[in-house]
């Protein structure tokens, strides 16, 4: 199942039906968006197997040219709204369900972006290194229950360790 209140951080054991629902939701998408899509990606924590995470999904779409929000009207009738201001600037980032049972999170990004290459390389790394998995799990426990209640910290506090990720991975 997925759904999360917004602002909040709860994180749950990974459940196989993830990978299901993000092929649905994936399906959704290419059919609303059609050639523009050029990948639809699972990422985030949900996308690895065997992690603690939070119960929303995380989808990246790659797309030739980004344009503006008003360049995706299609979303919205399949549920996302458009979040402004979220400190990335290479991409679009969208939300759906309401805001007490966040479902999906969607960025639409340009191909080989910062965005989109940073997304792609953390999830493949920990995906081919199930210790470095299990210490960002080890992580993401210790900051959800120091911060349940303010995502934006709970972000920030890992950052280190998705940074130091990043590194090794493309070292």
């Amino acid at each position: 199942m997925v759904g999360l209140e917004r602002g909040t951080v709860e994180l749950v054991p990974h459940d196989e039906e993830w990978e299901q629902l993000f092929e649905q939701e994936a399906d959704r998408l290419r059919s609303a968006l059609g050639d523009r899509a050029l990948a639809v990606e699972h990422v985030g924590s949900t996308a690895i197997e065997g992690i603690v995470a939070k119960p929303i999904l995380d989808i990246l779409v790659a797309v030739e040219d980004l344009g503006e929000p008003e360049d995706y009207p299609e979303l919205e009738g399949l549920g996302y709204t458009y979040r402004p201001n979220d400190g990335v600037d290479d991409r679009l980032f969208f939300a759906r369900g309401p805001e007490d049972d966040r479902t999906q999170y969607l960025s639409i990004t340009e191909v080989g972006s910062k965005t989109h290459t940073e997304q792609l390389v953390f999830r493949d790394y920990l995906r081919e290194h199930p210790q470095a998995a299990e210490r960002y799990a080890r992580v993401k426990l210790e900051l959800a229950e120091r911060y349940p209640d303010d995502r934006d910290a709970y972000t920030a506090a890992k950052s280190g360790f998705v940074q130091a990720i990043l590194e090794r991975a493309t070292a």
